[in-house]
């Protein structure tokens, strides 16, 4: 979702501007579904509450809600195994993409992404987080027809005990499987952005280089909810997706992502992919998953200078996401080379909303000029 210029969203005089900055792209209030005409209004700094965030929409859960071109799904859809999505092999000596998905999502969500890498010839595997994939919670109460009373307060066995630790040593053991075979190249998308800094913490020799995909990366703030409670995130639109139940009953954060309400749906377009065909966005909707853990968004997802620090690390605007806002986006940037400044980030833009664009062409080109 082009770039706009001398806006707070801006990237900071350091950075030297990406040549895809200059690409104006379309409204992202445009793209109605549903009849709608409008995108909601961004939420007020008095609405971006601690309790709405937590309580409020799919909120923080839908950080992450589907990956970087998710909109190519149906196009590209390739299958491996539980651990994971792979690409077409590369030779030895060159690096492997690992990717890591945000919340509510899941490997899947990737193909299209890593066909677009196999394409390139490189090798890439996608990994299913704790409580994703196989794992994730599908009440009975969440199937036609719905009943949304007990999904309100259905279990979710794996995710309500889930926390960012536990995704962290899920990666890191893939990482250290992968990198006996050559380089690795991490790459997180949106709240996946807190799992591949705590690896880097860990194992900053067993990984090449760091990529964020519009994603969260932790410096100066402690977690992912308090980068929405600074001015750079509250414009956020994650708040205004209803959610579903108590997450402090349930341990979760829940959304419905099967409602046909014409309201949801374009609340949650606006958020995600506001310049995205009706049709492609529903079908990536439907791959989200219901439940996120309430723990990850609350946990410490900083990066330690002496550890994630020393590892290359790029980071790629989407210059039209409304779910991580764009100066959000420079914020997090700005505050990680303060903390490094022998070693900043390598920065490119892309004018894509929140899921990427809905080529996954333009992403892969970028991954495959840092290998």
């Amino acid at each position: 979702m082009g770039e706009p210029v001398n806006t707070p969203g801006a990237r900071p005089p350091e950075h030297t501007p990406d040549p895809a900055s200059d690409a104006s792209g379309p409204d992202p209030g445009a793209g109605p579904i549903s009849g709608r005409v409008s995108a909601p209004a961004p939420a007020s700094a008095s609405v971006v509450s601690r309790r709405r965030l937590l309580w409020g929409g799919a909120a923080l859960a839908a950080a992450g809600a589907g990956a970087a071109a998710g909109g190519l799904l149906a196009t590209h859809a390739t299958h491996a195994g539980q651990a994971g999505r792979v690409a077409a092999p590369a030779g030895k000596g060159r690096p492997t993409f690992l990717l890591v998905h945000g919340a509510n999502s899941n490997a899947y969500a990737f193909a299209p992404l890593i066909a677009a890498l196999s394409v390139l010839g490189y090798r890439a595997l996608a990994v299913d987080l704790p409580g994703h994939g196989v794992q994730a919670n599908f009440p009975i109460s969440y199937q036609a027809p719905q009943d949304l009373a007990a999904f309100a307060t259905a279990p979710s066995p794996v995710l309500a005990k889930t926390t960012l630790e536990d995704n962290v040593r899920h990666v890191a053991d893939v990482v250290r499987r992968l990198a006996a075979q050559g380089p690795v190249i991490l790459v997180g998308h949106s709240m996946g952005g807190a799992t591949i800094t705590r690896v880097g913490n860990d194992l900053p020799e067993a990984v090449a280089r760091l990529v964020y995909l519009s994603a969260f990366c932790c410096v100066d703030l402690r977690s992912i909810l308090d980068c929405f409670l600074v001015p750079e995130g509250r414009t956020t639109l994650l708040p205004t997706i209803p959610s579903v139940g108590n997450p402090e009953q349930t341990g979760v954060l829940r959304t419905n992502w099967r409602s046909a309400d014409a309201d949801f749906l374009a609340r949650a377009k606006a958020a995600f992919a506001a310049d995205y065909d009706d049709a492609v966005f529903r079908s990536v909707l439907n791959t989200f998953e219901p439940d996120e853990s309430a723990a990850l968004i609350k946990d410490d997802a900083r990066g330690h200078r002496q550890t994630w620090g020393r590892i290359p690390r790029s980071y790629v605007r989407f210059t039209e996401d409304r779910s991580i806002p764009l100066a959000l986006q420079d914020r997090m940037i700005r505050e990680a080379d303060a903390a490094t400044p022998g070693n900043r980030f390598d920065v490119h833009s892309l004018p894509a909303p929140h899921l990427g664009p809905a080529d996954p062409t333009a992403v892969a080109r970028v991954l495959a000029s840092l290998a």
